[in-house]
């Protein structure tokens, strides 16, 4: 693999005027069907993003080309699963392989609409729910606006990391930036690894040793903040590198959904939903993580008292550390991720954490984006909701596992959530663009 990988990505360094063709065609060979399978599409995106960061492509036209290139791949999957439907499986290369179209069969019978949205994150499974949702004649409309919201989200988490990477490379940072940055990035990576490797093994106690994890990475954080400027300096000068005005409206937009009266009547909604469809423990667990978590981020921006980045004409007055958008987003998201997991393998409800984990993501980073919060100011809310959210978690099961939550209950709480949220972002977009003041 590497023997074709390090030649491809040193000729694009060489020939940068190719690059964003390359971020197209790697997002759509990764997510069409077959090929797919065939290709390191992952390592591939995330050198190339690595380039793209390096001054060739904003971040703007790098997502935006990966969004298109992924979501491309997908209608041409889908396109094809509807021409040949069962005959697909006469193709030579599933003929010798026919446990990639049957493992997609079954996830795509499981889990329905919803497997397009988290089998996107399931590498074997991304190229093949497409071509399997056509084969089984799907209705085209839903298809294509569960691979609109999908594809955003993937091209995300996988072109990012990569493109800030390069980007930070590129910049005249000082020189303990990525020795801090190495450092927050190995802290976060053991937590997360951590909790991965607990879940998977279905040990005793996982919930327990989350908050734990979670906590001490959260309590390393309020102690070494003060000794992490040159990292949060570093990486706010890279995000306001990208600053252009188109950019800034659908930040505001994003920032928006995280407002604290979106995030209360959310919380609210979905907590009243889970009480009245009779889900007592549910609801338990969700007024436990977002009350708690609510709590809790007022205090410590209290206590610490931190003043935010002087990036706006008019900075604000409150204070910085944790960020109550990222400690609030998270909550109620991973809040619905949880729930979505409940009843699932553990490999399927790790998947629900991460989707429901990218919206809450975009939040926390439109924060930084338009400068009203310094990245570890987003971190500590993002940490502080996840231990909250384990503590309330293992509350609620003390006794019992927490049951699932049936479709009709899904049907009633997630458009509700989703759609009090979007109505509030986009209400709130028309009076916001005088100057950023939240």
């Amino acid at each position: 693999m590497g023997q074709w990988l390090e030649p491809l990505t040193d000729w694009l360094s060489a020939h940068p005027q190719w690059l964003g063709l390359a971020v197209f065609l790697a997002a759509f060979g990764e997510c069409l069907a077959i090929v797919g399978l065939l290709i390191p599409g992952t390592l591939l995106l995330l050198g190339i993003a690595l380039i793209a960061g390096n001054g060739v492509l904003t971040l703007g036209e790098t997502l935006a080309l990966g969004y298109l290139g992924g979501l491309l791949g997908d209608l041409a999957s889908y396109l094809l699963g509807r021409r040949y439907h069962q005959n697909i499986r006469n193709l030579p290369v599933l003929r010798g392989h026919p446990q990639w179209l049957l493992r997609a069969e079954l996830f795509f019978h499981r889990y329905g609409v919803a497997s397009l949205l988290v089998g996107r994150f399931i590498g074997p499974l991304r190229p093949m729910l497409p071509v399997t949702a056509g084969m089984l004649d799907m209705p085209f409309g839903r298809f294509l606006l569960v691979s609109l919201i999908a594809s955003a989200g993937w091209a995300m988490a996988y072109l990012m990391p990569g493109w800030a990477a390069g980007a930070a490379m590129r910049l005249p940072l000082q020189p303990g930036f990525w020795s801090e940055a190495a450092l927050v990035a190995g802290a976060l990576a053991l937590a997360v690894g951590v909790s991965i490797h607990c879940s998977l093994h279905g040990m005793r106690g996982t919930t327990a040793v989350v908050a734990v994890l979670y906590g001490a990475a959260l309590l390393g954080l309020f102690l070494g903040w003060p000794y992490l400027d040159e990292f949060d300096e570093g990486l706010m000068a890279v995000v306001q590198e990208e600053r252009s005005a188109e950019l800034d409206r659908i930040m505001v937009l994003i920032t928006r959904a995280g407002d604290f009266q979106t995030q209360l009547l959310a919380g609210v909604l979905v907590s009243v939903l889970l009480l009245v469809t009779r889900q007592w423990r549910a609801g338990l667990f969700a007024i436990l993580t977002l009350l708690g978590t609510a709590m809790a981020n007022g205090s410590l921006k209290a206590l610490f008292a931190r003043v935010r980045p002087e990036v706006l004409a008019e900075p604000l007055t409150s204070f910085s550390f944790p960020s109550g958008h990222s400690s609030a987003s998270f909550a109620l998201f991973l809040v619905i991720g949880v729930l979505a997991g409940r009843g699932q393998p553990p490999r399927m409800r790790l998947t629900w954490l991460l989707v429901a984990s990218l919206p809450a993501l975009a939040i926390a980073l439109s924060r930084v984006y338009l400068g009203v919060h310094w990245p570890t100011d987003v971190i500590g809310g993002a940490l502080l909701a996840a231990t909250v959210c384990a503590i309330a978690l293992a509350l609620a099961q003390w006794r019992t596992p927490m049951g699932a939550l049936s479709p009709r209950e899904w049907w009633l709480i997630l458009p509700s959530c989703l759609g009090l949220l979007g109505a509030s972002a986009i209400w709130a977009l028309s009076d916001a663009m005088h100057l950023y003041r939240y």
